[in-house]
């Protein structure tokens, strides 16, 4: 058999690798900007979320970000614990947990707001560009939907 027939297992000709060693990379590039803030990567994307709604049920949540609730559920318990966010249940619902952002954790957001100007120093794309790849990535990412 012809060692052509096995270019498409070739690691240079998969989509899939760039994306997730960046994905990687962006993430590594963030830790020195949350670790001042004392937050990982998914719990900054999951207070992001927070301060723009300030409460929604966790599986909305879970939705946005996508997250399963395996994952979800003990990242919100260390934010609980550390009193940036509230779960309960939703009394029109007991169903559904709700969770909401504390005040200390809309405090957290003043000192947040410089993390995206430090990581733009951070990736090597014009502003066109990074529009680019936002918007080639969402069309990765809505396909499933």
């Amino acid at each position: 058999m012809e060692e052509r027939c096995y270019d498409a297992l070739k690691l240079e000709n998969q989509l899939c690798f760039p994306l997730y060693a960046c994905s990687r990379e962006i993430i590594k590039q963030y830790k020195p900007f949350l670790d001042e803030l004392d937050l990982t990567y998914t719990q900054y994307i999951t207070m992001m979320v927070l301060w723009e709604r300030q409460s929604l049920s966790a599986k909305e949540l879970g939705q946005i970000l996508y997250l399963d609730s395996g994952t979800l559920t003990p990242l919100l318990k260390k934010l609980e614990g550390r009193g940036l966010v509230d779960r309960r249940r939703d009394p029109e619902d007991e169903r559904s947990l709700l969770v909401t952002l504390t005040e200390a954790g809309a405090a957290l957001r003043r000192e947040a707001a410089r993390v995206p100007e430090q990581m733009a120093r951070c990736v090597p794309l014009t502003p066109e560009e990074a529009g680019t790849l936002y918007a080639l990535l969402y069309k990765i990412l809505n396909q499933g939907k």
